[in-house]
C-alpha cells in the first residue's frame, strides 16, 4: 500500500493530466473522424473554462452542476462555428478555426468581466481524480456507443468520401454538423476539468498548448478510433516523465525521437483497427490452411 501511496504521490499528476488532455483529444477526433480537421476545441474549452470557473466563482454552484453547464456552453459555441465553417473547404477550414483560436484569445484577454483578463481567474473548486476518470470512463462509454451506431458508420463513410456517401442517402452536412455538437461537448468538458484541475485559468491557459496537445495526443493514438485518442493522451502527457526520468541531460530529443519513431513506424496511431483486422485475417488464413493440409493428410492415409 505504501509502494502505492509513493507511486501516486510521484506520478498521479500526469495521470489527471492524461485524463484532462484524453477529453481534448477526443474532442478533435469527434470531428476528425468525419474528414474534418479543426483547431476548435481550443475555443469550445475556453468557454467551457470560463464559463464553469464563473458559475463556481461568482455563484457557487457545484462541481456537479458546472460540468454539464460547460458541455452546454460548448455545445452552444460548436453549434454556431458549424453553421460558418461548414460552408468552407477542408483546408479553409482549419485555417479559420486556427484564426478563431486567436481571435478567442485576443477577446479573453479585452473582456476581463468575463475572463479576468491578464489577471486571469481563481477557481475555487477543485475535481479529484476519481471524479475525472469517472467523467472520462462516460465520455468513452459514449463515443463506444456511437462508434457501434448507424453515426458511427455514416461518419466513417463521410470521413472516406463525402460524394460517395452522399449518393448512399447520407447527408456529410448533417453528419459533420452533430460531429461538431460532440466536439463542443466534450471539449467544453475538457475545458472545466482543466479550470477546476489547474485551480486557475487566463487567456493563456486555452491557447496555442492545447491546439498542440490534443492534434499530437490523436495522431499518436490513432484517429481512426475512439480509444486512440484517449490511449495518444496517456501516451503524449507520460512521454516527458518518462524522459526526464531515463534520460534527463537530453529529455527534449528523447522525446523528439520518441515521436518521430511512433510517426514513422505507426502512421495511423497506436490503435489502428484496420491492422487489427489484417492480423485477424492473416490468422484466419493460417488456421484454414492447416485444416486444408491436414484434412489432405487424412484422405492420403
Amino acid at each position: 500500500m505504501e509502494t502505492l501511496l509513493d507511486l501516486w504521490a510521484g506520478y498521479g499528476s500526469t495521470v489527471t493530466f492524461a485524463s484532462v488532455n484524453a477529453f481534448f483529444a477526443l474532442s478533435t477526433y469527434a470531428v476528425l473522424s468525419t474528414g474534418v480537421l479543426s483547431f476548435t476545441t481550443v475555443v469550445f474549452a475556453a468557454v467551457g473554462g470560463f464559463l464553469s470557473a464563473q458559475m463556481a466563482g461568482k455563484f457557487g454552484v457545484p462541481l456537479w452542476a458546472a460540468f454539464p453547464m460547460a458541455a452546454l456552453g460548448g455545445g452552444f459555441a460548436a453549434a454556431v462555428v458549424a453553421g460558418a465553417f461548414l460552408r468552407l473547404e477542408s483546408h479553409w477550414m482549419a485555417l479559420a478555426s486556427l484564426a478563431l483560436v486567436l481571435i478567442t484569445r485576443v477577446t479573453a484577454l479585452n473582456t476581463p468581466l468575463l475572463t479576468g483578463g491578464v489577471n486571469g481567474l481563481i477557481v475555487p473548486l477543485r475535481v479529484e481524480p476519481l471524479e475525472l476518470a469517472l467523467l472520462l470512463a462516460l465520455c468513452a462509454l459514449v463515443f463506444w456507443r456511437l462508434h457501434r451506431s448507424w453515426y458511427g458508420l455514416a461518419a466513417r463513410a463521410v470521413r472516406e468520401d463525402a460524394a460517395v456517401a452522399s449518393t448512399m442517402g447520407i447527408s456529410p452536412y448533417r453528419v459533420q454538423f452533430a460531429a461538431f455538437l460532440i466536439s463542443g461537448v466534450v471539449g467544453g468538458l475538457g475545458g472545466a476539468a482543466l479550470a477546476f484541475t489547474l485551480q486557475f485559468i487566463s487567456p493563456e491557459t486555452y491557447f496555442i498548448g492545447i491546439a498542440f496537445t490534443m492534434i499530437a495526443s490523436t495522431v499518436l493514438g490513432g484517429s481512426f478510433h475512439w480509444l486512440g485518442p484517449i490511449v495518444g493522451a496517456a501516451v503524449f502527457t507520460a512521454l516527458p516523465t518518462a524522459m526526464q526520468a531515463i534520460v534527463p541531460q537530453i529529455e527534449d530529443v528523447a522525446k523528439g525521437v520518441v515521436l518521430l519513431l511512433i510517426m514513422i513506424f505507426l502512421p495511423r496511431g497506436l490503435i489502428d483497427p484496420r491492422a487489427w483486422g489484417l492480423r485477424r485475417a492473416a490468422r484466419l488464413r493460417e488456421e484454414n490452411e492447416r485444416r486444408q493440409q491436414a484434412a489432405e493428410r487424412d484422405a492420403h492415409a
